[in-house]
């Protein structure tokens, strides 16, 4: 008898692992799905043994507990929270804007049941889902009405397939953006079923410029805030307000889409100017769009404001059902737009704008005890720093606009900071940070409240030394 023969004959039955207390252990396992975990663990073992391998624990206790592993992982949800350590406010990659709790709570209120979605509750009459949020978004920016669609892409699509298909849409070539995911300005507008007139330079186009490119062909005159880049030096784009005359002035519309879409005017929290969808609308935009994701901080979805007859248009456009969102995220907006109201507490309850506000000194405090707790749980082997460093907005909103920040910056001697990064995102919940000269860098402007117990527990069990924090 060969060695093989021999491991392979005291490798565990799958009914033994099955039964093992430490199967037994994970809750809320079905059957079905922990006898699949029991036999892939045997398999394992029989695969290591068959392959020559280095020799391997094969007691039953050993392979158990490798199933159960393989078990609680076929039991997590892939789509979970993580953490988000990064410094990225509104990081695509992590979901974007984190939800503040007023709209976490309308979510779990609207999805315990049924819901007053499209039915009028006084006249039980069928109704449009917007009629939701129209009336707070009419209060906030001064719009007669409002569509909400699933993202702005969505929203482009329809406002211009609406009010242009088959006809032209001029647009400064000095707007031409792309964002994330290959959306570009030409193939959307190609995709709405219009014809694109390109005006302008790269960095200069004049109001003579949108002038010269009307024809009778013109539909729109479409005005892109360049949201996730800046063009600077000699450079100049006319206000909106004066593509808005000229628009008027031929009987045409004018469009604005600004992609990050600020509700309020963001100097008077000590940020960058960033053009508002009030200032947009007063300036007399017959269509303005937006996110709803950035800047305004709620849910994924595309907003469109402006005059109700455009509007109800747009409704009635077959594109319509077809990008319309769901109860949730309507909660969730509703929930994120009464914040809103009160600008006095927007900075303390609303999640993006509680990190947009947050000062370095504040952040490092937070750093400085964090930086404490992690020292502690690591041990001799493991170095802990605290520096300056800078945060970004990202999600294509305040562009080249860094905000300062503090950093706790962990490298370890027995992990290389690329294979720790690793181990932390491979966690529960992933934890998301930078690496950075030959170390692992969290910044707390985007880890949220309550968040540092999770990452002390979250890195006692990267380097091994599970801690309860």
């Amino acid at each position: 008898m060969n060695d093989n023969t021999a491991a392979l004959r005291n490798l565990p039955r799958v009914d033994e692992v099955l039964a093992h207390r430490l199967m037994i252990s994970v809750e809320e396992a079905p059957r079905a799905v922990a006898l699949e975990a029991a036999r892939e663990a045997v398999e394992e073992g029989r695969q290591r043994v068959l392959g020559g391998k280095d020799p391997v624990d094969l007691s039953l206790g050993a392979v158990a507990a490798r199933a159960a592993e393989l078990l609680r992982r076929k039991l997590r949800h892939s789509l979970r929270r993580a953490i988000n350590a990064t410094g990225v406010i509104l990081h695509t990659g992590l979901g974007r804007a984190p939800l503040s709790e007023a709209a976490q709570n309308a979510i779990a209120d609207v999805a315990a049941g049924y819901s007053n979605l499209q039915a009028d509750v006084g006249s039980g009459e069928r109704m449009h889902r917007e009629v939701h949020v129209e009336g707070l978004l009419r209060q906030l920016t001064g719009a007669e009405a409002a569509v909400v669609v699933n993202n702005n892409a969505a929203a482009t699509v329809l406002v211009l397939n609406t009010l242009a298909a088959g006809r032209e849409v001029v647009v400064s070539r000095g707007e031409m953006v792309e964002i994330g995911g290959a959306f570009r300005i030409p193939e959307i507008i190609s995709l709405s079923g219009c014809r694109l007139a390109e005006v302008g330079c790269t960095n200069r186009t004049h109001l003579r410029d949108y002038r010269k490119a009307i024809t009778s062909d013109t539909a729109v005159l479409l005005v892109v805030h360049q949201s996730n880049y800046r063009i600077v030096g000699f450079a100049s784009q006319p206000p909106i307000e004066e593509v808005v005359a000229l628009a008027h002035e031929h009987d045409l519309l004018c469009v604005h889409d600004l992609g990050s879409g600020a509700l309020l005017d963001l100097r008077a929290f000590g940020l960058p100017h960033e053009p508002s969808v009030p200032e947009s609308l007063g300036a007399g935009a017959d269509v303005a769009l937006f996110s709803g994701d950035k800047l305004l901080g709620g849910p994924q979805c595309g907003i469109i404001l402006g005059r109700t007859a455009l509007l109800e248009a747009m409704h009635r456009n077959p594109y319509y059902r077809t990008f319309r969102v769901d109860k949730l995220t309507l909660a969730a907006l509703e929930g994120t737009l009464r914040l809103f109201l009160d600008q006095e507490t927007l900075a303390e309850k609303h999640a993006v704008m509680a990190m947009l506000t947050a000062s370095a000194e504040e952040i490092a405090a937070r750093a400085e005890t964090l930086a404490a707790r992690l020292r502690q749980a690591g041990g001799d082997r493991l170095q802990v720093a605290v520096e300056e460093s800078v945060s970004e907005v990202g999600g294509g909103s305040l562009a080249g606009h860094m905000l300062p920040t503090v950093v706790v910056r962990i490298s370890s001697d027995d992990v290389p900071a690329g294979e720790l990064a690793a181990r932390l995102r491979a966690g529960e919940p992933p934890l998301f940070a930078r690496v950075h000269k030959d170390a692992v860098v969290m910044d707390l402007r985007t880890v949220l409240p309550g968040e540092e117990d999770l990452i002390v527990t979250a890195l006692g069990r990267a380097l091994g030394r599970v801690t309860g924090g």
